[in-house]
């Protein structure tokens, strides 16, 4: 038992060291005749779980509501995305294709295209790796 035990405390350490976790927001402009503010860069801010090398997931917020996220690399800096939200997930799936630019140490801007339902965007994100 105690082998059992020292075995799955090891596993878990050496599974929790080797993660790699990801801070993320997309910016948000304001509508008119309002200022730039802190909720325009809060209002999308997540966190991901970088599973290998190619696959994210994570939990990203959508207003009052979280939608679980995921992200798979094609490419160094290219990636495709998900985001699906807790309640009618299946109406209101949102795809996108982006790239991520290293513009400092482990931040990057994240300009990405989504698509949700007949709603094309142009979105322009951050993200931070832990």
């Amino acid at each position: 038992m105690k082998k059992t035990i020292l075995a799955l405390a090891v596993s878990l350490f050496c599974f929790n060291a080797s993660a790699q976790y990801r801070v993320m927001s997309n910016i948000n402009e304001p509508s008119d005749g309002e200022s730039w503010g802190l909720e325009n860069f809060t209002n999308n801010i997540g966190v991901g779980y970088q599973l290998n090398n190619e696959m994210m997931l994570g939990v990203q917020k959508n207003g009052d509501d979280y939608d679980l996220v995921a992200r798979y690399s094609i490419d160094d800096m290219i990636y495709m995305s998900a985001q699906v939200p807790a309640e009618n997930s299946t109406d209101n799936i949102t795809l996108g294709i982006g790239t991520s630019i290293r513009v400092w140490n482990e931040l990057y801007v994240e300009p990405n295209y989504t698509r949700k339902n007949d709603d094309n965007s142009f979105n322009i994100g951050l993200s931070y790796k832990l």
